[in-house]
């Protein structure tokens, strides 16, 4: 049956005529008029339409896509409605320069390279926020007490042992050398413009930048943030800018604290175990220091803690991922913290002090 249907739709392709109903193979078909025409046999149609020649496969340039077929259950009526959803591992020849649609369509910038970015715009954001004034004093008071009295104790406590630790290296060679006169002045150099500011940035970096990091982090993926601003409140104006004020006032005072405290252990130890007297170690720091030092330890400070704040701030609220996503960025913070403080200490260096120093001649 189907053979003898095939036969009749190619007679009627091949000769118009043929426009009536069929009976059987062989007899004669009935037209509108009275013209009578009789089908032909197959062995007849075979020579006819020729079809034992080879038959011909035309490729057309048109790319075809494979779609897969689901059926979702509509919740409203129960009835199932079909979704397609194109196969993108077909027909991957499209692309342009080799490449699969598969891979375009999943492309995307690297992570770090846009949270580089979010952190230039959250400073520069925080800077116009308090060049105009929208600074909440309240929150800022809290964080200010947060990053300054509460991190007092483990900042002394670190910079005591590293004073302690450096001083054993310094005097034991300069006391060989006869220069018990000079360990005073190397040692409040070394403090006051390296040592203080990156040992209480990298206290405070572990201690307040993760800290800063799990709170936003925490309020972006429970989207505490997007009800802040739903109720008309800017998330920089209430959690960035008073932590970046915050860290950016109470790193200078730490520092001051810590570079006091690690003298005060190094002249300690220097005159109980060496028997390098105290006030010869005073005597020599207070020749060697200028102001200038003490000026650059703050502003390292401050810079060091506004990398810390706004750092720790941009990981937060780009924080993806749910609670694996915060523990992420924490951890990324901190560590990219440390990078820019380390980068930022050698860069003002090099800006501070250039050429040859002359502070020590008047301590020898």
């Amino acid at each position: 049956m189907l053979f003898e249907h095939l036969i009749m739709q190619t007679v009627s392709f091949s000769n118009p005529l043929f426009c009536s109903s069929y009976r059987n193979l062989g007899t004669t078909w009935k037209t509108s008029s009275s013209v009578k025409s009789y089908a032909l046999r197959p062995s007849q149609l075979d020579r006819k339409c020729e079809f034992n020649r080879r038959c011909h496969i035309y490729k057309f340039p048109i790319h075809l896509k494979q779609n897969k077929l689901f059926v979702v259950f509509n919740t409203d009526d129960g009835n199932p409605a079909a979704a397609s959803v194109v196969d993108d591992e077909i027909n991957t020849h499209c692309a342009p320069n080799g490449l699969s649609p598969k891979f375009l369509s999943n492309w995307s910038p690297p992570r770090y390279l846009w949270r580089g970015l979010s952190v230039l715009i959250l400073a520069g954001q925080v800077i116009m926020k308090t060049l105009k004034g929208k600074i909440h004093w309240r929150n800022t008071l809290q964080q200010l007490e947060r990053v300054g009295p509460k991190s007092v104790g483990v900042c002394l406590l670190t910079s005591a042992f590293v004073g302690m630790a450096f001083t054993i290296q310094f005097v034991r060679e300069f006391t060989r050398l006869g220069l018990n006169r000079s360990v005073g002045g190397v040692l409040a150099m070394a403090f006051s413009r390296e040592l203080s500011p990156v040992v209480t940035a990298i206290v405070v970096c572990g201690r307040i930048g993760s800290a800063f990091a799990a709170e936003l982090g925490t309020m972006q993926v429970s989207e505490q943030t997007d009800t802040l601003r739903v109720l008309g409140s800017d998330p920089v104006d209430y959690l960035v800018t008073p932590r970046v004020i915050a860290t950016s006032l109470a790193l200078p005072l730490l520092t001051l604290l810590c570079f006091t405290l690690s003298m005060a252990s190094s002249a300690l130890l220097a005159d109980t175990v060496y028997g390098v007297s105290i006030n010869i170690i005073l005597d020599s720091a207070q020749r060697a220091l200028r102001p200038w030092d003490i000026i650059s330890a703050m502003i390292k400070s401050q810079v060091f803690g506004a990398i810390i704040s706004i750092v720790s701030c941009a990981w937060g609220v780009t924080t993806l991922g749910g609670a694996k996503g915060v523990g992420e960025s924490t951890t990324s913070a901190v560590v990219i913290s440390l990078v820019g403080i380390f980068i930022a200490d050698f860069a003002l260096s090099c800006c501070f002090f250039q050429g040859a120093g002359d502070q020590l001649k008047n301590c020898v």
